[in-house]
């Protein structure tokens, strides 16, 4: 069965962050939803560097469904607006019960999760910017991307193809991590200079 992802954006979401989840996440079979928490009708939001993305749809149009990953993309202030969503909230607050996977990278841990108390019982990682002020069991400030149990952190657009994959391996498999890591040269070797 195709595994089923939500990856919610707003005005101000880091735009290499949400792209990078979307690709690596599609590339692994994962069927991707994108979802604007903006109130207006219109499914486009503009990224933090002015990036215009459009969403497949409403976060209304999400409400009630289960997802077998949520993936929050981070950026100020777009993580702001994810955290103000209602419905993104219940969302969270019924995936987080279900013990299913979740994903955040950048301010996302600490803005939305660790500030709804999602964070109380996990180590996590979020931008530097916020280590001070994240509310989890631990902040881990060496770490490009951690795992406690079902939760996925990570640091920021520099490390958005490590969270990414890791999103891929604990939502499928080693194996499809792999397939999908290999294409995208990801080993390399020393930098050639002449």
């Amino acid at each position: 069965m195709t595994k089923q992802a939500l990856v919610p954006v707003a005005d101000g979401s880091e735009e290499m962050e949400a792209v990078t989840i979307i690709d690596v996440l599609r590339r692994a079979g994962v069927a991707v939803t994108v979802a604007s928490v903006s109130d207006s009708k219109d499914l486009k939001i503009t990224a933090s560097r002015g990036t215009r993305i459009v969403a497949d749809c409403s976060i209304h149009d999400c409400a009630g469904k289960a997802w077998d990953l949520i993936a929050l993309p981070g950026g100020v202030p777009g993580s702001q607006h994810l955290a103000e969503s209602a419905v993104l909230d219940q969302l969270l607050q019924t995936h987080v019960k279900e013990l299913r996977l979740l994903g955040a990278i950048c301010a996302a841990p600490a803005v939305v999760l660790g500030e709804k108390g999602l964070l109380a019982d996990k180590t996590a990682t979020c931008h530097p910017q916020f280590y001070q002020s994240m509310k989890a069991k631990e902040v881990d400030t060496e770490s490009r991307v951690v795992v406690d149990g079902n939760c996925v952190t990570s640091q920021g657009p520099g490390t958005a193809i490590d969270f990414a994959l890791e999103l891929v391996e604990q939502l499928c498999g080693v194996v499809k991590r792999e397939e999908v890591a290999s294409p995208l040269v990801l080993t390399t070797s020393p930098t050639a200079y002449y």
